[in-house]
């Protein structure tokens, strides 16, 4: 009984700490959105990951973050990239939405190019440029404060606080480089170079900052070579590494991809925070891929963790000159 009281009023808090931070915060830093499947959004995670699969394909991302909590976040992002022969590199675009609470509201259109250039037989490098278009907006309607709680029982006056908070829009630029063999890559992105202000209150002295965000990522495939007399799929493991700085928040993932044939399992581990599980299937038209976040922290038993789901369609296009190097890199 104890616990479900305690869960109910954190239910109706997620709002209240909305407002709090909209209103009485001298200073706000906001964090993006963050996706378990980091390479199932190749685009969001490096602009340089742009046309660097062999032929087009669309990528379609759904997170649901700490269902148990009415004031969940929720990410959905759609995008579209191919290598282009003529510009020498890739082009793709991406749309994203990430509604905290059923409150916040951000709203991303990107626009991304990727030049790709062999330094040597084996190794490539490519150069990522990424421009964005953002808006942000507050559901007002949404909102709870401090005046509206009574102390039995709980939210039941009106508030006397005036909101006068207006969308924000604005212009974005991110960079990124990724190197890679047919075994191994690396890569680094800076997300935000222009640490764009986002302050949802007009007419106030409050700011709000998009601090840039810096990731770091890299890992390599290694074959089991489990073909037999018996079996012709492909075996491998595949480690890998991510780390993502913005502000003072930071977060270390350290993971393992195992893949026979179509299918893929992965485990992962975000410090301090989660433990993941990944499944995932693939076929040379599309990508299915399902994870879960088991949420580590004291959040862990009200949060529900997180859900994730991510599908790709890899558009047939006729086979590409030899010097196309494709790379080891993960799918989910």
């Amino acid at each position: 009984m104890i616990s479900q009281v305690f869960s109910n009023k954190f239910l109706k808090v997620v709002p209240l700490l909305v407002g709090i931070c909209l209103l009485f915060l001298g200073k706000c830093f906001a964090q993006d959105p963050m996706f378990t499947q980091f390479y199932s959004n190749p685009i969001y995670l490096n602009p340089a990951f742009s046309g660097s699969n062999k032929c087009p394909r669309i990528v379609s991302n759904y997170r649901n973050q700490w269902p148990g909590f009415s004031g969940d976040f929720i990410t959905t992002s759609v995008s579209y990239d191919q290598y282009i022969d003529a510009i020498k590199g890739g082009l793709g675009v991406m749309l994203l939405s990430d509604q905290i609470a059923k409150t916040l509201q951000s709203n991303e259109a990107s626009l991304v190019y990727s030049y790709h250039q062999h330094l040597s037989r084996k190794f490539t490098l490519n150069f990522g440029l990424q421009g964005t278009y953002i808006q942000k907006s507050v559901n007002r309607s949404n909102l709870t404060f401090g005046d509206m709680i009574h102390p039995r029982r709980g939210f039941v006056f009106s508030t006397n606080d005036v909101i006068t908070a207006a969308p924000v829009n604005l212009f974005d630029f991110s960079t990124g480089l990724l190197g890679y063999t047919d075994k191994f890559y690396i890569g680094i992105a800076a997300h935000h170079l222009t640490e764009p202000e986002i302050s949802l209150l007009s007419g106030s002295n409050n700011s709000s900052v998009l601090d840039t965000r810096y990731t770091a990522h890299m890992g390599t495939e290694i074959t089991l070579g489990s073909k037999s007399i018996f079996s012709e799929e492909n075996e491998s493991i595949s480690p890998s590494i991510l780390f993502v700085k913005q502000g003072d928040f930071q977060q270390l993932n350290v993971g393992l991809y195992y893949s026979k044939g179509n299918y893929v399992v992965g485990a992962w581990y975000r410090e301090g925070d989660s433990f993941i599980v990944t499944l995932g299937m693939e076929t040379q038209l599309l990508r299915i891929g399902y994870s879960y976040d088991l949420t580590s922290s004291q959040l862990g038993t009200y949060s529900g963790g997180s859900h994730e789901i991510s599908v790709a369609l890899k558009i047939y296009c006729a086979p590409k000159k030899k010097t196309f190097r494709t790379m080891s890199c993960p799918s989910f």
